[in-house]
């Protein structure tokens, strides 16, 4: 099974349209096929950015995305590493891909650095399609 961390922009794209790539990637996450990992910081990342109120996302979408990921997923407490990174905020899930031998799934792959384990929606898909 696969393990991924999911960037925060995956719960909101998903939160507002059920039918993208991150919408599937949510399903997964529901339907046992990939195991998310994540810790305090992510948890407290989700819960303040899906309650913005620009992105209308309603509390039971919010519950129901973090309460799933805390109930199937698998905690982990990364040390902070002192790789350099294009946007600071993004630390906690790139270490505790790293630390979890996960996968980073993001929409922002320019806030990470250039390495295989980081993949858009797309890329994730295709290639957990290929290993089936």
């Amino acid at each position: 099974m696969y393990k991924v961390v999911l960037d925060t922009n995956i719960l909101v794209s998903a939160a507002i349209s059920r039918l993208g790539n991150p919408a599937k990637i949510m399903s997964m996450v529901f339907d046992l096929r990939i195991q998310p990992v994540y810790n305090e910081k992510i948890i407290a990342e989700y819960e303040n950015v899906l309650s913005r109120p620009r992105f209308n996302i309603s509390s039971d979408d919010k519950s129901s995305f973090i309460e799933g990921i805390k109930r199937v997923g698998e905690k982990c407490s990364p040390p902070a590493s002192k790789i350099l990174l294009p946007d600071e905020s993004d630390r906690i899930f790139f270490d505790t891909a790293v630390t979890s031998a996960a996968l980073v799934i993001t929409g922002n792959s320019k806030h990470y650095p250039d390495e295989p384990f980081v993949l858009s929606p797309a890329q994730f898909l295709a290639s957990f399609e290929n290993n089936l």
